[in-house]
């Protein structure tokens, strides 16, 4: 097994045990991996402090390591758990990738991704970030900063990630406004190159937005023939619907 390999499966470990504890014979079969190989990571994990077994023979869960790496993301668990119907009905709907994510400092960050099975597939960027002027889930959320906050993200220089990246402050302004009016936001090619994006903003359990879902997928292919309005839509309706359900939790 290669070094690459081991890091893809033991984060297909955690991303299992992000959506609940479970035991070895359970993550074993969710993952699609041999019971012995997701018992020795697990092992390793728990050494770590990655994972924690409570008791002998017992459940595995998320550790305080996780904690420490990404206090935000350990806060965003529960909001994956509720977030995931909702991702598999966006998938359904589009037939395209679904995620959610929240913002740490300057960048988006992904906390989870639901696939779609098409013939050719959108990578998952699950644990990764992208700085949030460059992704349509970066603009919602920047759309829901105060002014001071939002005129503060431009006193650094932002980052040209590909050749259609929109990096003047006065256009991202206007994007950001757009995207505040209209429930929904979209990019093209500015985080990756041929990758369309749209996202909507999700408010938690003080009705104050602390993520974004959003759907991704090949520019020559999604929105496609509905277009971006009635896709934008269906996005935001997702977003607003998940949000009374976190609402509801207060």
């Amino acid at each position: 097994m290669t070094g690459v390999q081991s890091i893809e499966r033991a984060f297909a470990v955690l991303r299992a045990l992000s959506l609940g504890p479970e035991g070895v014979t359970n993550l074993a079969k969710q993952v699609d991996l041999p019971k012995s190989t997701v018992a020795r990571m697990l092992s390793a994990l728990e050494a770590e402090g990655a994972v924690v077994q409570r008791e002998a023979g017992g459940v595995y869960e998320l550790g305080p390591l996780l904690d420490d790496l990404s206090p935000a993301g350990r806060a965003g668990t529960h909001l994956m758990r509720m977030a995931r119907p909702f991702l598999n009905e966006l998938v359904f709907v589009t037939n395209e990738r679904a995620g959610l994510s929240i913002r740490e400092g300057r960048d988006v960050l992904f906390l989870d991704h639901v696939s779609a099975v098409n013939e050719v597939e959108v990578r998952d960027w699950t644990g990764l970030r992208m700085p949030l002027h460059t992704i349509a889930s970066g603009l919602v959320l920047l759309a829901h900063a105060d002014a001071a906050e939002l005129n503060g993200y431009f006193t650094e220089p932002l980052e040209q990630v590909t050749e259609h990246t929109v990096v003047d402050p006065t256009a991202i302004t206007e994007r950001v406004a757009a995207a505040r009016g209209q429930g929904y936001a979209w990019t093209n090619s500015e985080s990756v190159d041929g990758i369309s994006s749209v996202a909507a903003p999700v408010r938690g359990t003080t009705g104050l937005v602390e993520a974004a879902i959003h759907v991704h997928g090949p520019a020559y292919r999604f929105p496609g023939e509905p277009g971006e309005q009635l896709v934008g839509e269906a996005v935001k309706e997702m977003a607003e619907r998940l949000s009374n359900q976190m609402l509801r939790l207060d």
